[in-house]
C-alpha cells in the first residue's frame, strides 16, 4: 500500500499598517491580497495584527508593544512564517527575525518565493534567481547558513575575508552571471519574435488571477496552465490563432499586483518585451471584484512607466 504524503501548510501571521497612504479599508484589501499570496505559496493564516502609525518603526517597522504581541501569539500557536505586508529594510527585517525567533518575510519576498515555485522554462527561472540574488544581497549580515550548501569553505576565502564578505562576492558574482546569461537569451527570443512575420500580435494584459490565461485557452483552443491562483503563469505563451480568417498571434503574459516592486517589474523584461512588440493590447478586468478599477490603474501605471 502507497503512503500519500501529507502536505502540512505553514502556520502563518500577517502584519499590516494603516496610516495616512492607507485607510483602514485599503489596509483590510491589501492584507486579504497578501492571505492570497501565502495561501499560493502554501501557506494558512491564522491571524493578522494591523497598526496604526504614522510612519513606520525604523527597527521593527511596527511598535515595540505590537512587536511583543506578535511573539506571544507566535510562540502560543507555533507560528513559523510571519509576512510583512510592505517590504522591510535588510536592518529591520534582522530585527524582527532576532525577537520572533521565525522565518520573517515582507510582500517582496514571498512574491519572489512564488515566482521561484512558478517558473517553469530556463528563461524564468533564470529572471527569478536574478531576482531573489538581488533581494538578498543586502540582507545578507546575520543569514549565515543560506549558501553553505554552495560554496565550501576551503579555498573560497582570501586572507582575513569575513564569512560574510565571501557570502557577498559569491552573490555578486552569481548575480553578474545571470546577467550575462539573461543577455544571451534575450538575443534569442528578440530573433525569435523577429522570425514571427507580419502577422498582427495581440498581447493579453492585465492583473495576476484576472483570467488572462483561461481566456487565451478559449480563445486559442490551446491548453495554457491556469489555476485560481496568483502567477499562475510566468511564461510567455504565444499561439498562433485564426477567426473569420483572420490570422493573429495571441500572447499570454504574466499579471501585475499592487506593490509590486521595480526590481521584480524589471526582471520580466520578456514579458513586458512581448507587450512593447504587439499591435494590440487587450487588457483582461473581473468587473466582478470590488477592486478592479484600482487594479485597471496599477495595471496601466506598470504599463505607461515601462
Amino acid at each position: 500500500m502507497i503512503e500519500e504524503k501529507s502536505f502540512e501548510l505553514e502556520k502563518t501571521v500577517l502584519v499590516g499598517i494603516i496610516n495616512s497612504s492607507q485607510d483602514e479599508v485599503k489596509s483590510k484589501e491589501y492584507l486579504d491580497e497578501l492571505e492570497f499570496l501565502v495561501h499560493t505559496a502554501g501557506g494558512e493564516v491564522l491571524k493578522r495584527f494591523v497598526q496604526k502609525m504614522q510612519s513606520s518603526n525604523p527597527k521593527t517597522f511596527i511598535g515595540s508593544g505590537k512587536i511583543r504581541d506578535v511573539e506571544a501569539y507566535g510562540d502560543e500557536n507555533e507560528i513559523t512564517t510571519v509576512v510583512f505586508d510592505d517590504e522591510l529594510t535588510p536592518a529591520q527585517q534582522g530585527n524582527i527575525e532576532k525577537i520572533l525567533r521565525c522565518k520573517v518575510l515582507d510582500r517582496t519576498g514571498l512574491i519572489l518565493d512564488i515566482f521561484a515555485q512558478r517558473a517553469q522554462t530556463s528563461y524564468a527561472r533564470t529572471q527569478v534567481e536574478l531576482a531573489q540574488y538581488q533581494y538578498l544581497l543586502p540582507r545578507l549580515k546575520g543569514l549565515w547558513t543560506h549558501l553553505e550548501r554552495q560554496k565550501g569553505g576551503i579555498g573560497m576565502r582570501g586572507p582575513g575575508e569575513t564569512e560574510i564578505e565571501t557570502d557577498r562576492r559569491i552573490v555578486r558574482d552569481k548575480i553578474t552571471l545571470l546577467k550575462k546569461k539573461l543577455v544571451t537569451i534575450d538575443r534569442q527570443m528578440s530573433t525569435q519574435r523577429g522570425n514571427r512575420g507580419a502577422l498582427v500580435r495581440v498581447a493579453l494584459v492585465g492583473y495576476t488571477n484576472v483570467g488572462k490565461s483561461t481566456l487565451m485557452n478559449v480563445i486559442a483552443k490551446s491548453d495554457v496552465f491556469a489555476e485560481n491562483k496568483l502567477f499562475a503563469t510566468l511564461d510567455t505563451t504565444v499561439r498562433k490563432v485564426v477567426i473569420g480568417n483572420l490570422p493573429f498571434l495571441l500572447s499570454d503574459t504574466v499579471g501585475f499586483i499592487r506593490k509590486l516592486p521595480t526590481q521584480l517589474v524589471e526582471s520580466f523584461k520578456g514579458t513586458l518585451d512581448e507587450v512593447k512588440e504587439a499591435d494590440l493590447l487587450l487588457h483582461v478586468v473581473d468587473i466582478s471584484h470590488p477592486n478592479f478599477e484600482e487594479h485597471i490603474e496599477s495595471v496601466n501605471q506598470i504599463l505607461s512607466e515601462h
